[in-house]
């Protein structure tokens, strides 16, 4: 690696290095160091992560495959299989924000192929820093700084559309938000979602003495050198030397790549695949042979490359893209090998397999490295450092945000609303992103969930990626949990049954005592609302040390959520006709607990208050939508998260083209009930003739429905707030 770089990156600790010849039982040459380095990182390792992520559960009767494989996969009936996983890709898009968020989608999309999926759709979560000084409230973003995040968004946004496009993969949703704690430091996260015939599940477990260890796709450069401990490491600003470690991606070979693997799926020559993501061949070659328990034999000078003069350390450790690892049956090679020559890609026989649990590579003959598979994944170090809370955070929670709530809420509030960056249509971003691709998309960006049909049934699965606003600065714990239920709700909005989750835990440093805290809650907070939803959660993502010299990030756990439609002919829509009316379905607070960590407060300079949740109440409803789908009793839904009730029903409105009159719930706080974002709601429509069986399935159920008022008209009223129809869309529409 480059000199600045190593000076950025580091070697081992001490007492890792200490640990790590311990477990070899012998000093480590240079190589091997650098092979720790990477594996030891917390993005391969998870050294802060793991135990807490232990406390999740990933059991269910759908489950397929769990965490610990490329990606999950979910049983959705008759033979088929939904695989899905989100990722990161934070600090590479930090620096080369482009090619960062271009590399993020080919990484996540070789997960899922590599499990022997096909591909269906993409999904992302980003969060930058404010694009201009007046859309930061706090006053913390200078003209310099906003400067750069516009920088950064159009060149993420340009990368995410210029690699998925070419793939020919839709992308359908996601989500966008805005913090000053994201400025320098974006977050990048990326969800891929594939189908798969159960029989032809692929795992990356290697096996057979003898067998061939398959190099395939593109050549080996030195992008991307030491990427995970790059990734690994605070921000620090310097883009100049942190650019090695950014990698460069090709997604027309990855098309080729993707299609050549697929055409092997059920060939009983391939025994396992595995991408080459973080750590490079290094991470790829102790991982297949750690699940499976043996070693390797590895000629390092055999492995193609793209420029002169390689040595092994670069040929170990670069994450060049668009390459995969296979383990083929001996005597196999030559026909799978031909298989990736009709693409025009490499394939070549790096080494073999071995009973011996070694992982030992030669260069030239010469052996240059010999270290145990499972030192280098499962034997990594793991701590748990001290954890507390935010000196000021009681102070803050105790905030009386009565007099806010209490306010009359006003036209100018919700045009203020409509119009600031974390709420407004994200119309102009999704134009960028080809959704149609593949002809599977029945509901396209712009719906709580995307909507994508499985061909040959009629079943459809519905996609989400949510993540928290700023009640994650005020309680981590709820924030998660509210996280994974409006993802639930964003699925069930559409009239699924949500059937599992991936997550992609963004935080700042763990070992900051506040940082390790956060992840503690969140963590925690995330496996309640599992438990209370029972969701499984099958794969995910660890992202830390999201801070730069200003300080960490706003802590961000991003949800990705699948849900199951068994006839999509019933599916809902975020609309209403004419005459309906419109209730509201649910038991969160009116009170100003809802405003806490809002949209709202925020535009009011308001930091403070103490988020709520009944998850008991959240799971009531969840399980009670698709029932009342199924009997035809509501016909559109909507989730009120970002900008609360008001918000939920101008989208409907401007969905439909129908406005309406409704009232605020009657003893509420005006500004709180309008405006305010407690979670576990969802706005509904219903013809009048069906809204006594509504009203008795909630009651039945125990869940809290109050009729507001009825759709007709070209105005909004909402209350006192009277806005006419097309001034809202005006201003909602408003691009970035």
């Amino acid at each position: 690696m480059t000199a600045a770089l190593e000076s950025r990156v580091g070697g081992l600790p001490a007492t890792e290095l200490a640990l790590a010849e311990g477990l070899v039982g012998r000093r480590l040459n240079p190589l091997e160091v650098g092979m720790f380095v990477a594996m030891w990182s917390e993005h391969c390792a998870y050294k802060h992560s793991r135990n807490l992520l232990a406390t999740l559960s990933s059991e269910g009767s759908r489950v397929l495959v769990g965490p610990g494989e490329n990606a999950g996969a979910l049983d959705i009936g008759d033979g088929w299989a939904v695989v899905f996983k989100v990722e990161s890709h934070n600090h590479p898009s930090a620096v080369e924000p482009y090619q960062g968020a271009a590399t993020g989608v080919g990484g996540i999309v070789r997960d899922i192929f590599t499990m022997g999926a096909r591909p269906i759709a993409l999904l992302n979560a980003l969060r930058f820093g404010p694009q201009l000084p007046a859309e930061d409230p706090s006053g913390q973003t200078d003209a310099a700084a906003a400067a750069r995040n516009r920088w950064l968004f159009g060149g993420v946004v340009a990368g995410i559309a210029g690699y998925g496009n070419c793939l020919g993969i839709p992308d359908v949703g996601g989500e966008l938000v805005f913090d000053p704690s994201y400025s320098g430091n974006p977050l990048v996260n990326a969800m891929c979602v594939g189908l798969a015939r159960h029989d032809d599940l692929v795992r990356a477990r290697a096996a057979g003495a003898g067998n061939a260890l398959m190099l395939v796709g593109s050549a080996t450069g030195r992008d991307g050198i030491q990427g995970a401990s790059f990734a690994s490491v605070n921000l620090a600003g310097d883009d100049a030397a942190d650019r090695p470690a950014v990698q460069v991606g090709n997604p027309f070979l990855e098309k080729l790549l993707l299609e050549a693997c697929l055409a092997l799926v059920g060939n009983p020559d391939v025994v396992a695949m595995q991408d080459l993501g973080a750590a490079g061949l290094t991470c790829a070659l102790a991982e297949v042979t750690a699940r499976g328990g043996c070693g390797a034999d590895v000629d390092l000078d055999v492995v193609p490359v793209r420029e002169a003069g390689m040595n092994p350390y670069e040929v170990l450790l670069s994450e060049s893209q668009e390459r995969m690892l296979l383990v083929v049956r001996a005597g196999g090679e030559e026909p799978v090998a031909a298989a990736f020559d009709r693409f025009g890609l490499h394939a070549t026989v790096i080494g073999r397999l071995r009973d011996e649990p070694m992982l030992r590579g030669r260069w030239h003959g010469e052996v240059v490295c010999e270290l145990p598979p499972a030192a280098l994944t499962d034997l990594a170090p793991r701590y748990s450092p001290p954890a507390e809370p935010p000196a000021d955070l009681a102070a803050r929670r105790t905030r009386d945000l009565t007099a806010l709530a209490g306010a009359p809420a006003t036209a100018d509030d919700l045009l203020r609303l409509l119009a600031s960056p974390n709420v407004r249509s994200r119309q102009s971003i999704w134009r960028r992103y080809d959704h149609m691709n593949g002809t599977r998309t029945v509901v396209a960006p712009g719906s709580d969930a995307a909507l994508l049909r499985v061909e040959g049934t009629t079943r459809a699965l519905a996609l989400a990626l949510d993540g928290p606003g700023r009640q994650a600065g005020l309680d981590p714990w709820q924030a998660a949990a509210a996280a994974v239920v409006e993802g639930a709700l964003n699925v069930t909005a559409l009239g699924a049954t949500p059937i599992g989750i991936t997550n992609c835990l963004n935080f700042g440093s763990p070992e900051d005592r506040v940082g390790f805290w956060q992840l503690r809650e969140a963590v925690a907070g995330m496996a309640a609302a599992c438990a209370a939803l029972q969701l499984p959660i099958v794969s995910g993502n660890v992202s830390l040390y999201n801070q730069t010299t200003t300080g960490p990030i706003l802590p961000a756990p991003v949800i990705g959520t699948v849900g199951l439609i068994e006839n999509r002919s019933n599916r809902l829509a975020p609309t209403w006709l004419a005459g309906q009316q419109i209730w509201l379905l649910g038991g969160g607070t009116d009170d100003a607990a809802g405003l806490a960590g809002s949209e709202h407060a925020y535009l009011a300079a308001e930091d403070g208050g103490q988020p709520t949740i009944d998850l008991p109440a959240a799971a009531r409803l969840i399980d009670l939508v698709p029932e009342l789908v199924a009997g035809r009793i509501v016909t559109g839904a909507h989730d009120l998260a970002r900008g609360g009730l008001a918000v939920a029903a101008v989208r409907m409105a401007l969905a439909s083209g129908i406005g309406m009159n409704i009232d605020l719930p009657s003893g509420s706080l005006p500004v709180a009930a309008a405006f305010g974002e407690a979670p576990g709601r969802l706005l509904v429509a219903v013809d009048p003739e069906r809204a006594a069986y509504l009203e008795s399935g909630c009651r039945t159920a125990a869940i809290r429905a109050r009729q507001l008022g009825v759709a007709g008209g070209d105005a909004i009223q909402i209350g006192a707030i009277r806005v006419d129809l097309e001034a809202a869309r005006s201003t909602w529409e408003r691009g970035f």
